[in-house]
């Protein structure tokens, strides 16, 4: 009877081990930005000139190791605590690359879409306890970041659109 009942039975898998968010997207910071790359790609969602995956990619290393670190310490979500010099750089370089400023919203998009993506097919070893508020952080970091590298954008092309005589007028003493 005991041969019948453990032919029978189901066997349960031990547990996974879970592993925080922060470690999770640590670990799969490659293909995550390599997932990003695709859906920019595939659908060619961005227009402008053509420049290397490198070259597109470049400024999302630092940008995840922002991310990792606010979920790692955490602040108030919304507070605007922190500023992104990754997502300052990453607006300057767009601008200087000859992308619209929208191209810095669909890359935006799409991170949180990759991001999302990496976490979902890690699920089972996420805490689901921790999972909503670490999927908040993540939404105000990616956020934020884009807000920092609009701003420097448009910083960028304010700057830019100052003739060197109109400057050296405003800044030149009057007699």
């Amino acid at each position: 009877m005991e041969d019948a009942i453990s032919e029978h039975s189901v066997r349960i898998p031990p547990p996974l081990a879970l592993e925080s968010v922060a470690t999770i997207l640590e670990g799969q910071m490659q293909p995550t930005i390599d997932d990003w790359y695709q859906r920019l790609t595939v659908d060619n969602l961005v227009k402008g000139p053509a420049v290397s995956e490198q070259q597109r990619s470049s400024h999302l290393p630092d940008l995840f190791s922002e991310l990792i670190h606010r979920l790692r310490n955490p602040v108030l979500l919304n507070t605007g605590e922190h500023r992104s010099r990754a997502a300052a750089a990453h607006g300057l370089l767009r601008l200087a690359q000859g992308y619209a400023a929208a191209v810095l919203i669909e890359e935006s998009r799409c991170l949180q879409v990759s991001i999302f993506n990496t976490l979902n097919v890690n699920a089972h070893y996420i805490d689901f306890n921790k999972l909503l508020p670490d999927v908040m952080v993540i939404a105000d970091e990616v956020d934020a970041q884009l807000a920092v590298a609009i701003a420097s954008y448009a910083a960028g092309v304010s700057a830019a659109s100052v003739s060197p005589t109109v400057a050296d007028e405003t800044t030149s003493p009057v007699h």
